[in-house]
């Protein structure tokens, strides 16, 4: 699917005011969501976190780790009326070109094998896959397996 955004997001670092409606958006994306204190936990450690917006208008979230070279997206979640409309691919590049600005040689990412969307949009921007991580969701049926993708920025363009 080629979707296109007929309206730019913009981003800007999260706030601990936008937590109420990250939890929100989380509970009703995710059957298995980070918690108010996950979100909090991650703005208190100093990750990179990121809300994407139209107006003021809070579409996405993010959640990135940054060290040692190293990037790992934690989160990344955009809003069920959002979606298929290339806002995802748009917060993804925002948050390469974060990780490429604070100098990480690679970034990492975890998604569910069920996940075919997040997968192909994944692949679609130069991740590849690495290992799959056993039982690391909660499921509805005991726990799913983790996928691990990596993107080696040298390589993207």
């Amino acid at each position: 699917m080629s979707a296109l955004l007929h309206i730019q997001p913009s981003f800007r670092p999260m706030r601990e005011d936008d937590i109420d409606v990250v939890v929100a958006m989380e509970h009703a994306v995710y059957p298995f969501p980070w918690t108010r204190g996950n979100f909090r936990d991650s703005l208190q450690s100093g990750y990179s976190c990121w809300v994407c917006q139209h107006n003021q208008y809070i579409a996405g979230y993010a959640v990135l780790m940054l060290a040692a070279g190293e990037a790992h997206l934690l989160n990344i979640t955009v809003g069920l009326e959002w979606q298929g409309k290339g806002w995802g691919h748009a917060f993804m590049q925002y948050l390469i070109a974060i990780a490429r600005d604070y100098h990480a040689e690679t970034m990492y990412l975890e998604v569910r094998p069920s996940n075919t969307v997040a997968r192909r949009l994944y692949h679609k921007l130069g991740f590849e896959y690495v290992a799959m991580r056993k039982a690391y969701y909660p499921s509805h049926y005991g726990r799913e397996d983790a996928v691990i993708m990596l993107l080696d920025m040298k390589k993207y363009a």
